[in-house]
């Protein structure tokens, strides 16, 4: 029998709220922007971990934000539901802060 692949360690609050602040900066957005294949953005996501001490590689990084990008759209799906009890997802403010405006739904011009 094979031996089992090792997960990778449980992400700490601390490591998570670095990953978000790292993530939500104006850089790093405009780069994810600006390209569909994006590894060397996570590549510099994970350097900026590193230096904020902690030992993520790009690849769990990557993930890490899909699945946190995945649970604050379902939170704010369920919210957008009519006659739906509020609903949360861990970090939703901060997520909130890096997902909330979309810019395709802002008004370019204001007609008086």
């Amino acid at each position: 029998m094979p031996p089992r692949a090792r997960r990778a360690p449980v992400w700490s609050n601390g490591e998570l709220l670095d990953l978000i602040a790292v993530w939500g900066e104006e850089a790093v957005q405009s780069q994810l922007r600006s390209s569909r294949r994006n590894f060397d953005t996570f590549g510099q996501i994970s350097r900026a971990m590193i230096e904020r001490g902690h030992d993520r590689d790009a690849m769990q990084c990557r993930i890490k934000v899909k699945e946190l990008r995945s649970a604050y759209r379902k939170a704010r799906d369920a919210n957008k539901r009519s006659g739906a009890p509020p609903t949360t997802c861990r970090f939703y403010q901060e997520l909130d802060a890096i997902l909330g405006v979309d810019p395709t739904t802002l008004p370019s011009t204001t007609v008086d």
